[in-house]
């Protein structure tokens, strides 16, 4: 089995530790990794989309966090974000799961939730395994 995580560099602080849970939870559970870093959540979607045309790609975990600014702008990309991430799996018949926090989220609440890296992450490879 193969995933690929796709990643945010944006807050790298808190996502790094979130890929390096996430890969860890795969190597434990017995898949493969292959890692794409972006530049920031919104950016996770045409590498996603690329990595699911692979046959070599049994699904992929997008990692990340939006932060609550001072505007609505969190809450346009999370809502966007998750529902490509949905349109993807449906469209290639493999997980997409959804592994960005927020919107509507501290710098501080980010940090507390990096363990759910590890949850997706499991999440993705269940699937993968029930659909098999």
């Amino acid at each position: 089995m193969r995933i690929g995580i796709v990643v945010s560099a944006y807050h790298w602080d808190v996502t790094g530790e979130m890929l390096a849970l996430a890969q860890r939870t795969a190597r434990e559970l017995g898949a493969e990794c292959e890692t794409v870093k972006v530049p920031g959540s919104y950016d996770v979607l045409l590498p996603a989309k690329l990595l699911l045309e692979r046959d070599d790609i049994d699904g992929v975990v997008a990692l990340g966090i939006i932060v609550q600014g001072k505007t609505a702008h969190d809450e346009v990309i999370g809502h966007a974000v998750a529902h490509a991430l949905a349109q993807l799996s449906l469209e290639y018949g493999k997980p997409a799961t959804l592994g960005i926090n927020g919107p509507r989220m501290t710098l501080a609440q980010a940090h507390e939730r990096i363990p759910r890296a590890a949850e997706v992450t499991r999440a993705c490879i269940d699937l993968i395994r029930m659909l098999a």
